[in-house]
């Protein structure tokens, strides 16, 4: 027997949470992310063909409570009083509809949301470009890599969602979480 599931959406979502144990933490960022209903199965980084990307509030519409639901999810915690923490997750989504697009992740400490969402998008538009064979310098900047990907005109659109925050002044756990979450 032969089984598959090829996700049609995706949505977006970040999420922090504080508590004095580490696994409640994660919990509360679930939580604030909307996520904490669902037994989560993390996967890698394809965003499959003709993925469309939706709304929060929609991508939860079309999911059930205790259902198995697969994502792509960037995580950090620190219980060090004001450490901060990031995580980020990118995406590029190709132009034509039939090729594949890439989903990255980015967790670490130091960055703050934005800069660590351009990290995970850079990675995820990356990624796509050398499937795609776009000739681009690894070392040049960002913006100016961007650029580039945008003139082929081969890559539709790329995007970040991140998160950061402070370790909790007390020592309480801190977790951040930011997750590209699939619907069947």
């Amino acid at each position: 027997m032969s089984f598959s599931v090829v996700p049609s959406k995706v949505f977006f979502v970040k999420g922090l949470g504080i508590h004095r144990h580490k696994l409640a933490s994660f919990e509360a960022a679930l939580r604030s992310a909307g996520i904490a209903h669902f037994n989560l199965v993390y996967v890698s980084s394809i965003l499959p063909p003709r993925c469309e990307v939706v709304s929060r509030d929609e991508g939860l519409k079309s999911l059930n409570a205790g259902q198995i639901v697969y994502c792509v999810m960037a995580r950090t915690e620190t219980d060090e009083p004001s450490r901060l923490i990031t995580a980020a997750v990118g995406v590029a989504v190709p132009n034509e509809s039939d090729r594949y697009g890439y989903i990255s992740e980015h967790h670490g400490y130091g960055l703050t949301a934005e800069q660590a969402g351009e990290l995970a998008e850079d990675l995820a538009a990356t990624m796509l470009a050398t499937t795609l064979g776009i000739e681009f310098d690894p070392d040049v900047a960002w913006d100016e890599r961007k650029q580039i990907y945008e003139a082929s005109g081969q890559i539709i659109k790329t995007r970040a969602y991140g998160e950061a925050a402070e370790g909790d002044p007390r020592g309480l756990w801190t977790t951040v979480i930011s997750a590209a979450v699939f619907v069947p």
